[in-house]
């Protein structure tokens, strides 16, 4: 399937792309959330949290949690000054290099509106100024206000802001957009409990689009607390190591196009982990191994000890230049993800057990 090609699942995609979601403000990518799922999902319901959860047989007592976080980052009003420049807070990470002279919308309640991140030119900037990194608090945001009374015309504190939201397709199926992280997982978990043969499913499927994960995980926390599953699987973004300057030796060699990433560390099933691979080989699904030495900045990280415990694991899409209003994915890699997943769902016996065992030769 080409990212070029004009099919239900692309304009699915580029709909989550083009849809404002800064973390604490997901309702309007919600509603596109759930109205791709309603054709297919058995039931829909939204939280109290904001999480979207769409299910395939809810009736089942073993259940399977896909999760996938729809809120980006972004940033908040927080001041205008009396001409009219208007000050920001970040929501959640950002690097003010890569946004300094970035056109952004404010997503006003009175409409959308453009402005840019602005910043002393380099010409003006002193000797020590010019060797300090830049910091968010020494940027602002020019809307083209003559004055405070004129910008509190059309934007007001508590106003949030987006980079500009757009997918463009790059060469070999790669795709360019801002909040790919993590937009690219909310595709893969609710594309996924679509790809599932309903005839071969034999447990509940909780597709998942969580909320604040940026600012915390905090919709994984809520939701994986009322579905209590027995397994959680995350759906987010890794660093791809396949560009300049990256070390692989301590990164992993992680490659745009040869498939999502199934991770591997303490914060994972073993069990889960070795069966994704098993059953990605059986099916021939491109997948690459990578490694997380501590408690992953993911969902997996909350679901895993929701209750008395989750067999967790995750899926990662790669990612080029994550946290930028320019990040880089696969379009090959979503699909292969979202196929595997739906494989998976489907290969599960109510009976599953995924308490640890010995899975190491000692001898």
């Amino acid at each position: 399937m080409s990212f070029v090609e004009k099919t239900a699942e692309k304009e699915f995609f580029c709909n989550l792309i083009k849809t404002p979601s800064p973390s604490g403000f997901e309702e309007n990518i919600q509603e596109v959330v759930r109205g791709y799922v309603a054709p297919f999902a058995d039931r829909v319901e939204t939280d109290v949290h904001g999480n979207v959860i769409a299910v395939r047989n809810p009736e089942s007592p073993f259940r399977i949690m896909l999760a996938g976080h729809c809120d980006q980052i972004g940033f908040i009003i927080s001041h205008i000054d009396p001409e009219g420049f208007v000050y920001i807070l970040p929501l959640g990470g950002w690097d003010p290099s890569v946004i300094l002279g970035t056109p952004v919308t404010v997503w006003s309640h009175k409409g959308p509106l453009a402005g840019v991140i602005g910043r002393k030119p380099i010409h003006l900037l002193n000797e020590d100024e010019r060797k300090k990194v830049a910091r968010i608090q020494d940027l602002w945001l020019d809307i083209g206000a003559s004055s405070r009374e004129d910008a509190e015309k059309h934007v007001a504190v508590g106003d949030v802001i987006t980079v500009l939201l757009e997918a463009k397709p790059l060469l070999n199926e790669l795709v360019t957009a801002p909040a790919t992280d993590d937009k690219a997982g909310v595709w893969v978990v609710m594309e996924a409990l679509r790809r599932i043969d309903p005839n071969k499913l034999k447990v509940g499927v909780y597709a998942v689009s969580t909320v604040q994960e940026e600012v915390g995980l905090r919709g994984s926390k809520t939701s994986a607390f009322g579905i209590n599953p027995n397994v959680g699987i995350a759906v987010d973004v890794t660093h791809a190591t396949d560009c300049p300057n990256i070390d692989k030796k301590q990164n992993g060699d992680i490659k745009l196009g040869s498939g999502p990433v199934i991770a591997i560390g303490p914060n994972l099933n073993n069990l889960l982990g070795r069966e994704l691979f098993d059953l990605a080989l059986s099916h021939s699904i491109p997948v690459q191994p990578g490694v997380e030495e501590r408690i992953t900045g993911t969902d997996a990280a909350s679901i895993q000890v929701t209750g008395a415990g989750v067999a967790t694991g995750l899926l990662s899409i790669p990612n080029r230049y994550m946290h930028t209003p320019i990040e880089i994915v696969s379009w090959s890699d979503m699909s292969a993800a979202a196929d595997l997943l739906a494989r998976y769902c489907e290969s599960v016996s109510p009976d599953a057990s995924y308490i640890p065992r010995p899975i190491l030769k000692l001898s």
